[in-house]
């Protein structure tokens, strides 16, 4: 009886032993830090940075351009002519630099639909200016605005520049189409800048979840879908022809100015989409987001930065080779612009997939062009 009383004793101060020896232990855990990227910080960046001053020097550009296609219309002259064409070429390499902000007030307004979809409907253009009367905010009438109908009244409603000067002298319609133009984009920027200047800003930067509503999800979206639809397709495969078979210089960008700014404003758009990704040093960005996520590639164990950086810098070697004139370089050697848009769907499979993966983040739209 006195053993098995010993013995139950023991057992009951070993019992206590142990559990005050967890308890111990537990005490002196240190916590486990939150090792996960700021993304409040990275949406900070992005609006404080990189969009509201991004969005404040075209709108430098866009009030010249306003300015200066008034002086034309208000005195069509050859000098009043080439001080407009010289507005409009100078907003629209601006313009490259904002369009890929297609989320938040941009997204809701269609900001690109109204800025920037080319080919321009030179016949709807045409019977606009005939009629007097058309309605910018149809979806018929996308085409027939923005700076590729800009590019067409300036450059190719007539076929010199006297020839054009004397039209816009003759034609009050002309001189109406074109003052409404830049009306409509000036209008319509102006709402998307006055919304990130003023309460949408601490929206955007507040909204920091990862589903498909929150901010991080929606400028992902718009960044790939921009690169893959618009620089890639839109810039290089329709006019090279990769979806169609058949070559399509006509369908360039700044078709009617021709020269060196097509292939200008395509560099410049793909510089700002690896800026973009890059950021500044020692400031939040995508790379240093993913960075931060320790993202790699899961064949080589490369950084998945590392990875996207090396391509999209082949990318663009790839489409600064097509110059000096895109629309010859398309007609001449459409090889090139082949193989230049096949650089950048590397880089798309890269952005779209492996990069979305790593964030967490859903791709939520659809892109149909049939590559």
């Amino acid at each position: 009886m006195k053993k098995t009383t010993l013995l139950a004793a023991l057992l009951m101060l070993l019992a206590a032993f142990g559990t005050f020896s967890c308890q111990k232990d537990s005490s002196t855990e240190q916590p486990t830090p939150d090792s996960s990227p700021d993304r409040k910080a990275l949406l900070t960046q992005w609006a404080d940075s990189l969009v509201k001053p991004g969005y404040q020097r075209f709108n430098g550009k866009l009030a010249t351009l306003k300015a200066k296609s008034a002086a034309f219309t208000a005195a069509p002259a050859p000098a009043t002519l080439l001080e407009a064409r010289q507005a409009w070429q100078a907003a629209y390499v601006e313009w490259q630099k904002v369009e890929l902000y297609e989320f938040g007030p941009a997204e809701e307004v269609s900001l690109r639909n109204h800025f920037n979809i080319y080919p321009a409907d030179v016949a709807g253009i045409n019977r606009n200016i005939t009629t007097g009367s058309y309605n910018f905010d149809l979806a018929t009438a996308i085409p027939q605005q923005g700076f590729p109908t800009l590019d067409y009244l300036l450059n190719g409603v007539a076929a010199d520049d006297a020839a054009i000067v004397q039209q816009y002298a003759a034609s009050a319609n002309h001189r109406r189409y074109l003052t409404d133009v830049v009306a409509k984009m000036d209008q319509t920027f102006a709402t998307v800048y006055g919304q990130w200047t003023g309460s949408y800003r601490d929206t955007f930067i507040n909204n920091a979840g990862t589903d498909a509503s929150s901010s991080l999800s929606r400028v992902i979206n718009a960044y790939s879908l921009y690169f893959e639809r618009f620089l890639r397709a839109g810039k290089v495969g329709i006019p090279a022809g990769t979806m169609s078979g058949t070559p399509r210089p006509d369908k360039i960008e700044a078709f009617y100015q021709k020269g060196a700014l097509p292939l200008q404003l395509a560099t410049t758009a793909h510089a700002t989409v690896q800026q973009f990704f890059n950021g500044r040093t020692g400031r939040p960005s995508l790379k240093s987001y993913l960075d931060a996520l320790d993202a790699k590639d899961s064949r080589t164990g490369q950084r998945l930065t590392s990875i996207i950086n090396t391509q999209l810098d082949a990318s663009y070697q790839q489409l600064s080779s097509l110059g000096p004139d895109l629309h010859t370089t398309i007609t001449a050697r459409n090889a090139d612009a082949v193989a230049s848009y096949n650089e950048m769907q590397k880089a798309v499979r890269l952005v779209k997939v492996d990069m979305t993966s790593a964030l967490s983040v859903t791709v939520t739209y659809v892109d149909n062009d049939g590559d």
